[in-house]
């Protein structure tokens, strides 16, 4: 987060505003239910399986949901397989398609 917040800094600072102060904020925690379906679109395009269902805010007391499947990025089957429950962030998974064959990061619900 500290690399963010440098990295914006120095964005606000070469467009010419001398001072910047940049505010972490932790809580409420970020949800991917406030993802916009547009942004969704754009994790798609990049090839990440975008999150579907919605998180269980405030700590959820029930059913355990069950995934059933994720959509491939690539071709849209159905037919995917998570390789490991922990991806290149630990809010992604490693899926892979077993039509097209291709690997592909799905977007955790949060």
């Amino acid at each position: 987060m500290d690399a963010i917040r440098d990295d914006l800094k120095t964005a606000f600072h070469k467009e010419g505003y001398p001072s910047v102060y940049v505010e972490l904020v932790l809580a409420p925690a970020w949800t991917t239910d406030w993802m916009t379906e547009h942004g969704k679109a754009k994790l798609q395009e990049y090839g990440i399986a975008p999150p579907s269902g919605r998180a269980a805010a405030g700590g959820h007391s029930g059913p355990v949901r069950l995934q059933l499947a994720v959509k491939c990025p690539q071709c849209s089957s159905l037919n995917t397989k998570e390789l490991t429950r922990f991806g290149s962030t630990s809010c992604k998974a490693l899926f892979v398609c077993q039509d097209c064959k291709e690997p592909f990061d799905y977007f955790k619900v949060l």
